[in-house]
């Protein structure tokens, strides 16, 4: 009988050839068709990754049993098989669209409708979510209303393929790689049923949508039962993002923030993580509550938040607000759950409005933050997304410019900065 693990001198022979023929996995190869990606596939799964999980404590018989039969998911998104083009560089996530967008008013109706009635049926469990980390009730409900809709989205990826396949030949393979690993972890020490391992087309898991590291790590057994259950267990998963938020410094004193009305004398430049100051320093400015609600005592730290410029409304957020963003590393993301929370709580909806902004690709955004890092300007990354530094740098351009600053770009501006 032959030994599990031990890899017969036929397939030994086809892996020594493939290697020959394919090389390291630059793909380089003219070797393109999907049978030579797949042939590739396995040997990488055994030559690549197998020696990492051994390392990290995966039996053989494990790994066996889990990626026996595992294949490439040749229908994800955001991937660069061998031999293909590059694919576009635009995000289709409503993270990276235009921000007023983001904000649909009959989903956040939805949400707080649905919300408000699981409130009251978890309220025990709630109760003792609340008591032990510190998160308000209304900050968890809202995460998992926007994550998997109470849960009652149900993602049917096979995790461990699409992490494979990510890690393997997606554009973020870096990323993926450790994830695949860990999933492979929670297989061998939680004993989580590969069956049971489903995920999104990114890999988030469950109903509080955990990547397999942030499942390791921040996933707790919520109902008491002895397991981890983020699929099925609603103790799990609330109990599983009180953690997170607690983990990542969450502060039980104090809210995540406000909307405000911002005179137009007060620079949109000073936006930002960077530029925090007390609450008295705001009001000194002239900036006050849109809605008469406190996000945090006066003398805390607090951030002006402008997510669409001039063009949407503003807020003044706490540091929690930067938690939330640990989340998702989105202030759209962030700003919804604040706010869901805040109608879970009984306010009304934003009093600011949205104006109209086109959506532009991320490639365009390139380019224009390229040209502003030419001049001088600090715009974070050059990765096409409208973050603060971005914003704060058109703001910047446009006063030295002559023009209105409205810290948000369109597409007159990018002529204009080109």
């Amino acid at each position: 009988m032959q030994a599990v693990g031990v890899i017969s001198a036929g397939r030994f022979a086809v892996l020594a050839i493939l290697c020959l023929l394919l090389g390291s996995k630059t793909f380089a190869s003219p070797m393109t068709g999907r049978s030579a990606v797949e042939a590739e596939f396995r040997m990488w799964l055994e030559q690549s990754v197998w020696p990492d999980a051994r390392q990290q404590g995966i039996s053989r018989a494990t790994y066996d049993h889990a990626l026996g039969s595992i294949g490439l998911k040749w229908d994800l998104p955001d991937l660069q098989p061998p031999g293909r083009a590059i694919p576009s560089g635009d995000q289709k996530q409503a993270e990276f669209q235009s921000p007023g967008r983001y904000f649909v008013e009959r989903q956040i109706v939805d949400l707080t409708t649905t919300g408000k009635g699981l409130l009251n049926r978890w309220k025990t469990v709630l109760d003792q979510v609340e008591s032990t980390y510190g998160v308000p009730r209304e900050i968890v409900v809202a995460i998992w209303g926007r994550e998997s809709h109470f849960g009652r989205v149900v993602p049917r990826h096979d995790a461990l393929s699409v992490l494979a396949t990510q890690a393997f030949m997606g554009r973020r393979g870096a990323l993926y790689r450790p994830e695949f690993l860990a999933a492979l972890t929670m297989v061998e020490k939680d004993h989580v049923p590969e069956a049971q391992l489903l995920s999104s087309w990114a890999g988030a898991m469950g109903q509080p949508q955990f990547l397999p590291s942030k499942y390791l790590r921040y996933a707790v057994d919520g109902d008491g039962d002895g397991r981890r259950d983020i699929w099925r267990s609603v103790p799990d998963s609330l109990a599983s993002i009180a953690h997170f938020l607690r983990e990542h410094g969450w502060r039980p004193d104090r809210g995540w923030g406000e909307e405000v009305r911002v005179p137009s004398g007060v620079p949109c430049t000073l936006e930002g993580p960077r530029q925090g100051r007390p609450g008295s320093e705001w009001t000194g400015l002239g900036i006050v509550p849109a809605t008469g609600r406190a996000g945090a005592p006066r003398d805390a730290t607090r951030f002006l938040l402008m997510p669409a410029g001039r063009l949407g409304p503003a807020f003044l957020v706490t540091d929690n607000f930067y938690i939330l963003k640990q989340y998702n590393e989105s202030d759209l993301y962030a700003l919804f759950i604040g706010h869901v929370a805040d109608r879970l709580g009984g306010t009304s909806s934003f009093s600011g409005t949205w104006a109209p902004t086109a959506s532009l690709n991320r490639g365009t955004i390139t380019v224009m933050q390229r040209t502003l890092q030419d001049q001088g300007y600090d715009v974070g990354k050059a990765d096409g997304l409208v973050g603060f530094a971005t914003r704060t740098a058109i703001g910047e351009w446009q006063r030295k410019s002559g023009r209105e600053a409205t810290c948000y770009p369109d597409a007159d501006l990018i002529r204009a900065i080109r």
